[in-house]
C-alpha cells in the first residue's frame, strides 16, 4: 500500500505540472533487443514509466547494426535508463533478481527458453514478486508454431501481409518494421490491462504478445472480405478499389499526389473544385457504385486535368474542397515537417552510437496525447551502461 501511494503521488505531480506522464511511478525492467521488445518498453517509457534497460557488457548489439538497422536503437530506447549486467555472473544475476523484485513490469523478447535457462522466467520471478507483470514478446502464441524462430519478415510472409502488399506473384514486406512495432504496442496494451487487473486481484500475470498473430490481425479485414463476399482479396496493387478515385496521380512537375473521393458528397465537391461540370452532371456517376463501374471512362480526363497542374495548385484545390489528399513524402522529408514541428510530433534526441554519435536528430514522438499533452523527451537515449552506478546504488538504498 505504501509503494502504491508513492507511485500515485509521483503520478499526480506529473499530471499537475502539465507533463504527459500518466505512468509516472511505474517501474519497468526491460531485457530486450532489436525492435519488438524495445518498442513495448518505449510506449511505457514515453508515458512516464521508469524503464531500466538491461544490456550486456559492451552494450546491446542492436546499437551496432548497419544499414536499415542503424536507426533501431535511437528510435526505440529514449526515456530509458541503461544498466550493463553480465547475467552469467553471480553479481549480474543478483542485481537482475533484485531489480525484478522491485519492478512492477518486466519486458523480454529473447528466444523461447532463454529466460528459463537464466532463471529469469515468469514462474521463477513471480514466486519472488507475486505482483510482477511479465511481458513476453515472441514470434507465436501457444500452438504448433510456438517454438519457431521468427522475424518481422517471417510474420509478414506467413501472416498474409506480404502477399497483400506486393503485386501478384511478388510478395513484398512493408517498408517499415510494422509487425515488430505493432507487436510491441500490443504488448504494452496487455501490460496496461494486466495493471488494471492487478488493482483488483493484487497479483500480476504473464502477458504474451506475438509477431504472427499481429500480422494476422492486420489482414483480418481481408479475411472478413472473403467471409462477406465469398471472393478472396487480391493484392493491393491489383485490387479493385472500393472507390473510383483513390490513387496516385502525376502532376505538371512530375511529382505525384494521392487523391481520394470516398463519398457522393465529396464527388460533388470534387467536380466543382476542378471544374469537371460534365462529370458532375452525369446521372450515371452520382453514386459511388456507378462511378466504380464506369471509372475507365472518366479517369483519363482526371489524369489529364491533374497533369496540367502543379502539386501546390492541386493540393490547394483539394484542401479547399475538403478532399483527402497527400504528397508522396520520403522519411527524410519529415525532419522539418511543419505540422509535426508545431504539434510536438518530433522529439530531439542525441544519437548515442555510430558515425554520427553525439549529433542531434528529431525523431517521432508517441502518436497520442493524454489530457491535452503529448509525451515528451525527459531522458535522452542512453549510452551503454550510462546509469549502471546510479541503479546499483538504488538497490543498496532500498
Amino acid at each position: 500500500m505504501v509503494a502504491r501511494a508513492a507511485r500515485n503521488a509521483v503520478r499526480c505531480r506529473a499530471v499537475n505540472t502539465g507533463e504527459c506522464r500518466p505512468l509516472a511511478g511505474l517501474k519497468v525492467l526491460e531485457l530486450t533487443h532489436m525492435v519488438m521488445g524495445p518498442a513495448c518498453g518505449l510506449v511505457l517509457a514515453d508515458l512516464g514509466a521508469d524503464v531500466i534497460k538491461v544490456e550486456p557488457p559492451g552494450g546491446d548489439p542492436t546499437r551496432r547494426l548497419p544499414g536499415s538497422g542503424a536507426g533501431y536503437f535511437p528510435m526505440y530506447n529514449r526515456n530509458k535508463r541503461s544498466i550493463c549486467l553480465n547475467l552469467k555472473s553471480p553479481e549480474g544475476m543478483d542485481a537482475a533478481l533484485k531489480l525484478a523484485d522491485r519492478s512492477d513490469v518486466l519486458v523480454q523478447n529473447f528466444r523461447p527458453g532463454a529466460m528459463a535457462r537464466l532463471g529469469l522466467d515468469y514462474e521463477t520471478l513471480s514466486k519472488r514478486n507475486p505482483r510482477l507483470i511479465y511481458c513476453t514478446e515472441k514470434g507465436f502464441q501457444a500452438g504448433p508454431y510456438e517454438n519457431r524462430a521468427a522475424l518481422d519478415e517471417v510474420a509478414q510472409m506467413m501472416g498474409g501481409l506480404a502477399y497483400m502488399t506486393g503485386p501478384p506473384g511478388k510478395p513484398l514486406r512493408a517498408g517499415a518494421s510494422v509487425i515488430d512495432v505493432q507487436g510491441g504496442m500490443f504488448g504494452a496494451l496487455g501490460v496496461l490491462a494486466a495493471l488494471n487487473e492487478r488493482e483488483r486481484t493484487g497479483r500480476g500475470c504473464e502477458v504474451v504478445a506475438t509477431l504472427y498473430e499481429s500480422a494476422v490481425f492486420l489482414v483480418g479485414q481481408h479475411m472478413a472480405q472473403k467471409a462477406v463476399t465469398g471472393t478472396a482479396a487480391t493484392p493491393m496493387p491489383a485490387r479493385v478499389s472500393a472507390w473510383a478515385i483513390y490513387e496516385v496521380f502525376a502532376t505538371k512537375t512530375g511529382e505525384q499526389i494521392f487523391v481520394g473521393v470516398v463519398s457522393d458528397v465529396q464527388w460533388v465537391r470534387f467536380c466543382e473544385a476542378f471544374e469537371l461540370h460534365e462529370l458532375g452532371s452525369n446521372e450515371d456517376l452520382k453514386t459511388n457504385s456507378g462511378r466504380v463501374a464506369r471509372r475507365d471512362e472518366f479517369i483519363p480526363k482526371i489524369k489529364e486535368t491533374f497533369a496540367a497542374m502543379t502539386p501546390a495548385e492541386l493540393m490547394e484545390r483539394c484542401a479547399q474542397a475538403g478532399l483527402p489528399f497527400a504528397p508522396i513524402t520520403r522519411p527524410e522529408d519529415l525532419f522539418d515537417d511543419a505540422h509535426l514541428t508545431a504539434s510536438g510530433g518530433l522529439l530531439e534526441v542525441t544519437v548515442p552510437d555510430g558515425e554520427n554519435a553525439g549529433e542531434k536528430a528529431s525523431l517521432p514522438a508517441l502518436p497520442v496525447s493524454v489530457g491535452g499533452s503529448r509525451p515528451t523527451l525527459f531522458r535522452d537515449v542512453p549510452t551503454a551502461g550510462q546509469h549502471t552506478d546510479e541503479i546499483l546504488a538504488e538497490l543498496v538504498d532500498t
